[in-house]
């Protein structure tokens, strides 16, 4: 990771415009998703166990966040998600894990390291024993990621309601694999 950025807790209600901005950027968002998801984001963080995680530079930009939780069977995601892992046999991965909910870092500032040392950082403080999460089904830079981090795929082409394209949902063993 570059000198410049430094990772560190995230008061993510209060930031979340500034939030929002980097993941509208780095995902291609318009306006009215951005505002659809304020409201998700800053519901989620009244979660409990609900944490978050910002990159910022020297200057206090906010270049990359990340934030989870531990997972609820009872959420909007795990519904959608459980009869695709239920399919594969793999729907035991919701009990006892921590979900990335976002991991997003401002397109001037990937492939340095950020991500990487967002979503480690979040994830040692985990009690459960592993994490899950959802990717873009693709063979993208973020999916590559996980991979080097120990996420396996637990179930593919995922449709969640209005998102254009399928997503993967993944998992690894917590602690994260290191290098």
């Amino acid at each position: 990771m570059t000198d410049d950025v430094r990772v560190g807790p995230l008061d993510l209600a209060a930031h979340v415009d500034e939030a929002l901005a980097v993941q509208a950027v780095a995902f291609g968002l318009g306006p009215d998703e951005v505002g659809v998801r304020r409201h998700i984001v800053v519901r989620h963080m009244t979660s409990p166990g609900a944490r978050a995680l910002g990159a910022t530079t020297g200057d206090g930009r906010l270049v990359g966040f990340v934030y989870g939780m531990p997972n609820d069977r009872a959420h909007w995601w795990s519904t959608i998600v459980e009869p695709y892992l239920r399919h594969t046999g793999r729907d035991g991965w919701l009990d006892g894990s921590f979900v990335i909910t976002e991991l997003h870092v401002h397109p001037d500032f990937q492939a340095r390291g950020i991500g990487r040392a967002l979503i480690t950082s979040l994830t040692d403080t985990a009690t459960e024993p592993r994490s899950i999460l959802s990717a873009i089904d693709i063979e993208s830079p973020a999916r590559g990621l996980y991979r080097s981090l120990g996420y396996v795929d637990l179930a593919e082409q995922v449709h969640f309601p209005s998102a254009p394209r399928p997503y993967a949902v993944m998992g690894a063993p917590l602690p994260l694999t290191r290098g």
